[in-house]
């Protein structure tokens, strides 16, 4: 075939694939109008809205095939755009820390559910420590801050579908408590068919048939609910010029005064639009999102947009140093700008998920640090590790609620006691995932001050009062059970086989 055949049928195949990318959105936008059709007259307001920013992702899904780098392109970040948490902290808080406080919102990311931890309901529910749930030692750090510093920082939490009942009914127990608390929900986008590229709903209920048609589509959402729900604006007319936003299940994620200030105190022509909090990257972090320079502009890479080649070398923790802690300090001016224009950039994720029934599908999701692009004067802060402490698994927890940790005012903070400052590497098996299971398996939680490595496999349980100490690993074989008893101390140990403790 000669160059001009190769090229002209590249043309005709380009022609065909435009029409067949027409006839997608054409089919698409049908069965949104025929699903809006099923809802009530709210109800169908609010979807509109929301599927008006669905339109405009899967339009732009079926524009880009492949990679969305070019790994050629790809720079470290220069040294000046991310900078050490010390430097920021050298520059010491103003008299007046009061006023930066009063023009800041935190807002909490409140969208998962607790299944992955075997609970039912918001996963923000989960007691973590002495009885108090993640949403409680969120509530606890603000109003501690408001109470200190004779401020006014209001908690917003940006709900999804899953949790706006279930967190709406708890948030009357902080009536009494010295925060605003303001909620919005993110929006609602429907599963589609992998091969149909159509949604899989029949109606807009949420219930039976439909109960896995819909999904909230990633925190990168927050920018279009945020400004459709009105609490952009209504945050902004009350002199609010700052967001701290973070996952709701990261408790390290705390107010930081320097940080704060450091973003308050940029001179007017630089005003820095947004913040990312980095931290040093270990052998645990390899797929994190990390910070990289890319045509001229500060962007965040996730592991799903590096070419398969290049994998192996985006997980390498010389070549890229630092990962995204999701701890984000935001310009809400310029959100409200960026949006008013329709200027935000976020590159699209496409999640594949096989249903209950064994029906594949996709959802397309965006990411919001992925905007950082998109705002003027962006920067990177490489914090401390403590300033990323998420609660994903029951080795999490063990961890958070063990003495390693101190709890003051809704922050936890490691203790002194331990002689070095880094967590201890721990691994509990399939019979810890559930809280419920992974509670009963200890009388209390042991003594982890001087813990390196706890790994536990198999039917284990604890008695009061243990310790562990260095490397610790018990394995239980199938079939076994093995009872750590009281008041044992394991430094440096391996258990295996089978131990029972019987009440006599």
């Amino acid at each position: 075939m000669s160059l001009l055949e190769a090229v002209l049928t590249r043309g005709v195949m380009t022609e065909f694939q435009e029409k067949l990318r027409q006839q997608h959105e054409e089919l698409m936008h049908r069965e949104l109008e025929a699903l809006l059709v099923s809802a009530n007259k709210t109800e169908a307001e609010i979807s509109r809205k929301e599927f008006d920013g669905f339109k405009k992702l899967f339009h732009r899904f079926l524009q880009v095939k492949g990679p969305g780098v070019d790994w050629a392109k790809i720079n470290r970040p220069p040294e000046e755009s991310i900078q050490p948490y010390e430097k920021v902290r050298a520059k010491g808080l103003p008299d007046d820390i009061s006023a930066c406080l009063n023009k800041l919102a935190v807002v909490k990311l409140n969208g998962g559910l607790g299944t992955s931890m075997g609970c039912k309901g918001p996963k923000s529910l989960i007691s973590v420590r002495n009885e108090n749930t993640f949403l409680d030692l969120t509530v606890q750090q603000i109003e501690h801050l408001n109470k200190t510093f004779n401020t006014n920082v209001p908690l917003v939490l940006m709900n999804s579908f899953n949790t706006d009942e279930d967190t709406k009914k708890i948030l009357l127990k902080y009536k009494h408590y010295n925060v605003q608390i303001h909620t919005f929900n993110q929006s609602r986008y429907p599963r589609i068919n992998k091969e149909s590229l159509l949604p899989i709903a029949k109606s807009m209920g949420t219930n039976g048939e439909n109960a896995e048609a819909w999904y909230p589509p990633g925190h990168g959402d927050i920018y279009a609910s945020f400004s459709n729900s009105g609490l952009l604006d209504r945050l902004l007319a009350q002199g609010k010029e700052y967001i701290f936003v973070s996952n709701i299940d990261n408790l390290g994620a705390t107010v930081d005064l320097f940080i704060l200030h450091h973003l308050m105190s940029q001179p007017a022509d630089k005003r820095c639009e947004f913040i990312m909090e980095v931290t040093d990257k270990t052998r645990a972090d390899v797929k994190g999102g990390t910070l990289i320079q890319y045509e001229d502009h500060l962007r965040l890479l996730e592991i799903a947009q590096v070419p398969k080649a290049h994998v192996d070398e985006f997980k390498s923790v010389t070549k890229f140093k630092i990962f995204n802690t999701n701890n984000l300090w935001i310009s809400l001016p310029a959100v409200k700008r960026l949006q008013e224009k329709n200027d935000l950039d976020l590159e699209i994720i496409v999640n594949p998920k096989t249903l209950d029934g064994g029906l594949n599908v996709i959802q397309l999701e965006t990411a919001v640090g992925a905007a950082i692009k998109s705002f003027k004067n962006p920067m990177g802060v490489n914090v401390p590790r403590s300033r990323f402490l998420p609660v994903k698994t029951s080795s999490d927890l063990l961890l958070v609620m063990s003495n390693l940790y101190s709890l003051d005012a809704g922050s936890l903070t490691m203790s002194k006691k331990r002689e070095f400052p880094t967590t201890p590497h721990v691994k509990l098996g399939s019979s810890f995932t559930k809280v419920q299971e992974f509670l009963s398996r200890f009388e209390n939680i042991p003594d982890m001050l001087e813990l390196d490595h706890l790994t536990v496999s198999g039917d284990v349980t604890f008695g009061k009062k243990v310790s562990l100490k260095g490397t610790v690993i018990i394995i239980a074989n199938h079939g076994d059970r093995i009872d750590i008893p009281a008041g044992a101390m394991l430094e440096n140990k391996i258990v295996s086989g089978n131990l029972r403790i019987l009440d006599h």
